[in-house]
């Protein structure tokens, strides 16, 4: 067996790879082995497969149905019989919805994680390979969405199509691209000018093949390394949504709802909004440190020396 695994290291690390599979699978393998190496990115790793789990078995760990109300037992604190991280002012076990809030955090973090860099993507490559009197409508309609603060914008979203989980996604993923708009942009421009293309274009390639077949897969990197650091951003406008009453509605449990409900109590039962606070700095910050990670893997020449 070591024989073995010894023998898949050998080719993987080889540094003539004989084939594109094979230099494919080695060029991940030595990017794993740069994350690995990296002790704060692993963490931030191992804190959102930990995320992904609880929101996958929350059913099973879940310790209390997160919906079931006990106004006998309300506001108890850290550690009472039962509750080890309290109840709210409705008697709610607080852990259970902080982990059954896991899912709905997901769902809010994927959805707008496909979203919006697919639509940056698109616009950024189209104005930057078109050039012309397309480059600068585009980029106008992108100066447009950023001379608005995010959240501002998305408020203003959300009134207009009112509350809800799945406005809420719509309405960050419509402030959210044109960063991805303009990144993909700066790659186009200078992708295009690349010999590569040129011959390519000769070939008879016309522009939509020479955008998805050769520009995309160069911008892929970048992009992946900016939805990661933007997780972050993400979460906190999907909880400041949530915290206005323009997010998920009540009963759900989101952590944004859940630290709205608590600031009342904040003096006397200050774990009712605390405890989703430190669920969103946690998760947060693991983004961010998983992106730094990723960064130095699939971005190095943006990486200190």
């Amino acid at each position: 067996m070591s024989q073995d695994t010894g023998t898949l290291r050998d080719w993987l690390l080889s540094e003539t790879p004989t084939s594109r599979r094979q230099a494919r699978w080695a060029a991940a393998y030595k990017g794993w082995l740069t994350l690995r190496a990296n002790h704060m990115a692993m963490a931030g790793l191992a804190i959102i497969v930990l995320l992904v789990a609880l929101a996958l078995f929350a059913p099973w760990i879940a310790p209390h149905d997160p919906f079931v109300q006990d106004l006998g037992n309300r506001l108890q604190p850290l550690g009472s019989e039962g509750h080890i991280l309290g109840t709210d002012s409705l008697g709610r076990d607080i852990l259970s919805r902080l982990i059954w809030g896991a899912r709905i955090t997901l769902y809010i973090v994927a959805l707008v994680a496909l979203i919006a860099p697919i639509a940056g993507l698109l616009v950024g490559t189209v104005s930057g390979y078109a050039g012309g009197w397309v480059d600068v409508i585009l980029m106008r309609i992108t100066d447009i969405f950023l001379a608005f603060p995010r959240l501002v914008l998305a408020l203003a979203f959300v009134a207009a199509l009112g509350a809800g989980i799945e406005n809420a996604v719509l309405a960050i993923s419509l402030t959210a691209w044109p960063p991805y708009a303009r990144m993909a942009r700066a790659e186009t421009l200078t992708i295009r000018s690349s010999d590569y293309i040129s011959a390519i274009r000769l070939q008879g390639a016309g522009p939509l093949r020479i955008i998805v077949k050769h520009i995309w897969p160069l911008c892929i990197s970048s992009l992946i390394v900016r939805v990661t650091l933007d997780m972050a951003g993400i979460i906190l406008a999907a909880a400041g949504l949530g915290f206005l009453g323009l997010g998920a509605q009540p009963p759900s449990p989101e952590w944004g709802a859940m630290i709205s409900e608590g600031r009342r109590f904040i003096l006397d039962h200050w774990w009712v909004a605390t405890m989703p606070g430190l669920a969103i700095f946690t998760v947060s910050l693991a983004f961010n440190l998983l992106g730094d990670g990723l960064r130095d893997v699939l971005d190095p020449k943006d990486s200190p020396q």
